[in-house]
């Protein structure tokens, strides 16, 4: 489960087995016990939620915003893309 990043305690990270095929660009956000998912390309686009609320997805979805090109790098990096 490749990390990619943490900020006030929510861990951005990928899993190194993301499907067969590969799923596309994408990103998983955890804090304790809840987990999100977001697609990224063509849009930052929310796939699932497990108890983060509005408020704190709408923060995610802006933080993954700040650091697109961070996160694609290191999934392209990652997968050989």
């Amino acid at each position: 489960m490749p990390k990619v990043f943490e900020k006030d305690g929510y861990k951005f990270f990928f899993f190194s087995n993301e499907g067969n095929p590969l799923e596309p660009l994408h990103i998983h956000i955890r804090k304790g016990e809840k987990l999100s998912k977001f697609w990224l390309k063509p849009n930052i686009n929310l796939e699932s939620n497990y108890g983060f609320n509005s408020k704190e997805l709408n923060w995610i979805e802006d933080v993954i915003e700040q650091n697109l090109s961070l996160i694609e790098g290191k999934w392209n990096d990652f997968f050989s893309i």
